[in-house]
């Protein structure tokens, strides 16, 4: 898995600044527990810490080759999932081996290939190559956006990180937040290649760039393309079946213990049986984990987002597939405590405002992370197959902007704002800025000649969820999990199964009239009856009022401070009010506005950003 970073520099000697490419690799220790090392010419320096997953003894990075023109490095986050059929194939092309690592394979791949290397892949990676022949740095990123990769400009180079936190350890990059960094971070659009920070961008997913004297050039190797679907349902089923069943077994492999993460809804519990199935032919017993709140199934009630709690049907797989389980159950006083808000912040170099449903996820993975080092998660399967709720109200997949923003949701609408100071929310003009990001979203959508009017908008809605909103959760999920050592794989991003199930008719992702029929057909014979029919809740939130008096009782503590930056972003008169109302009565979005208050305090304490507000 690993976190990587590095600097290019055409007219400096970075021999000279090993301290400062030390400095920047630190900062990914936690990414990185298992080993580091830097790699250094004149002009490019690469950065590198390890979490050893496949080939532990052999796996050591930067990894270099020396050719007679110069040498090639290397610096690899991710996995590559069919390194093994690559091997095979560069070594009839008369490559030697000298590990067993995937990240071999990838070096060696482009050495054969070049940058054509990337369509070879199958995985989930960014990783960056410096090229001494020809004094070229290439950074790829994955299809889909799984790992984290950043870069930043500068007068005669670039630097890059898997994290912000790695470029900011650089006294070239400046501590800058501006009013386009912060329009994003009060929505949900994922603008394409923001990273909150003035002047730094992401490496977009499905690119490669590369950097030469000449300057920084990207270029699109993937994107979702409108191809016509001619399988029947039932071959769609058994094809989706058979890409699940041989993705999940792609994805066990490892030289580590590995685990899958179960919430007992269709999509975690799909991956559940099918790899405790891989796993019992191999003659062992998976492990499984969830997450789960003190007395949260006693005192459950339903809400409009979730009708029932996840306990009973965790239960229910984890029995059906004889899985050693184990829930993480949590307290308010641990989700709100400060320490574990301050690690989940340095995790995504953001105040990202989620509260507990962040401080959850990291409570989560650092319990995983004392018995296992690899994860499988169900991420994106709703993204994929078109699960969550709005893609099946009307008045949200119609409404002119994105459908999440449509439907009813505490993190989305002009109360989730309330919050900002009056001023501040003036100047941001969100509005437009969303409307602006939706026009440019839909116009990147390829369509099929003679598509009916609802294929044609289904396809819209399901290409904003695959290119937009899934890129936050899977940020969300790497950083969290990173920030601890543990590594969750996504086999719902696969890019064939992607690929696949987006081209197939928004009628046959519906046919039994419910969501994600396909994926339902395709996984019921390794699910309990109720899973398979289970209607899709969401991750988890606490309902304990006693995690919204935490939060108070923290907001009261902020009002203290005068003159405190924080009032330059947050309506104090609002926090004011929210402070004293009733706990138990705290409407969801007042409770998302306190998260967010702290998350912002919390995070002009960390890092003393430069704000630049008008």
């Amino acid at each position: 898995m690993c976190g990587i970073t590095g600097w290019v520099a055409f007219d400096s000697d970075l021999t000279q600044e090993q301290q400062i490419l030390e400095a920047m690799t630190e900062t990914m220790a936690c990414r990185g527990p298992d080993g580091r090392g830097t790699f250094v010419h004149t002009h490019g320096a690469l950065g590198h810490r390890r979490l050893a997953i496949i080939d532990l003894p052999g796996g050591a990075q930067p990894m270099g080759v020396r050719t007679p023109a110069g040498e090639v490095g290397l610096v690899y986050s991710g996995e590559t999932y069919n390194f093994r059929e690559l091997r095979t194939e560069l070594t009839g092309l008369g490559h030697t081996f000298d590990t067993d690592s995937d990240t071999e394979v990838v070096l060696r791949g482009y050495l054969q290939w070049g940058t054509s290397v990337v369509d070879h892949l199958n995985g989930m990676y960014a990783f960056a190559i410096w090229d001494q022949r020809t004094e070229t740095l290439v950074m790829v990123r994955d299809r889909m956006g799984i790992k984290p990769f950043y870069y930043y400009p500068t007068r005669d180079g670039v630097l890059f990180g898997s994290e912000p936190k790695a470029i900011l350890a650089n006294p070239l990059a400046r501590r800058a937040v501006d009013l386009d960094g912060l329009r994003e971070l009060f929505t949900l659009t994922k603008a394409p290649g923001w990273s909150l920070w003035k002047d730094m961008r992401e490496v977009l997913p499905g690119t490669l760039i590369t950097v030469d004297r000449n300057g920084i050039h990207p270029r699109t190797y993937w994107r979702l393309n409108a191809v016509e679907h001619t399988d029947s349902r039932d071959d769609t089923v058994a094809k989706v079946r058979e890409l699940l069943t041989d993705i999940v077994d792609r994805q066990l492999i490892a030289d580590v213990p590995r685990c899958v993460l179960l919430s007992g809804g269709l999509d975690s519990s799909a991956i559940t049986g099918l790899a405790a199935a891989r796993l019992a032919q191999q003659g062992e017993q998976l492990r499984t984990f969830s997450v789960d709140y003190a007395d949260q199934e006693e005192n459950f009630v339903p809400d409009e987002m979730r009708d029932t709690p996840d306990s009973p049907f965790v239960r229910e797989v984890a029995a059906l597939v004889r899985s050693a389980h184990e829930d993480v159950v949590l307290n308010p006083a641990q989700l709100s405590d400060l320490s574990v808000r301050r690690a989940v912040i340095a995790a995504r170099d953001i105040p990202a405002g989620l509260g507990d449903m962040d401080t959850s996820l990291y409570l989560l993975f650092k319990a995983i992370r004392a018995q296992s080092t690899v994860a499988l998660s169900g991420e994106s399967a709703d993204e994929v197959f078109g699960g969550y709720r709005w893609f099946h109200d009307e008045v949200a997949v119609k409404a002119d902007t994105f459908p999440w923003m449509a439907f009813s949701n505490p993190l989305a609408g002009e109360s989730s704002l309330q919050v900002l100071n009056p001023q501040l929310r003036d100047r941001l003009d969100i509005e437009t800025y969303i409307g602006d990001q939706y026009l440019t979203a839909v116009a990147e959508v390829e369509h099929l000649d003679g598509e009916s009017e609802i294929e044609h908008r289904m396809r819209t809605v399901c290409h904003l969820h695959l290119t937009r909103f899934v890129r936050a959760l899977l940020d969300r999920k790497d950083r969290a999990s990173m920030a601890v050592g543990l590594e969750v794989r996504v086999p719902f991003c696969d890019h064939r199964l992607v690929e696949y199930v987006y081209n197939t008719p928004w009628s046959m992702k519906t046919f039994d009239g419910r969501e994600k029929s396909l994926l339902r057909h395709a996984t019921k014979h390794v699910l309990p009856h109720s899973v398979a029919q289970r209607v899709k809740s969401p991750y988890p939130s606490t309902q304990d009022p006693g995690y919204a008096a935490n939060l108070q009782q923290l907001a009261k503590e902020l009002l203290t401070e005068r003159d405190s930056a924080l009032f330059d972003l947050v309506d104090r008169a609002w926090l004011e009010r929210a402070v004293i109302q009733d706990p138990a009565k705290l409407e969801s979005h007042t409770r998302v506005g306190l998260d967010r208050a702290i998350d912002l305090h919390t995070w002009l304490d960390m890092y003393s950003p430069e704000l630049q507000l008008d």
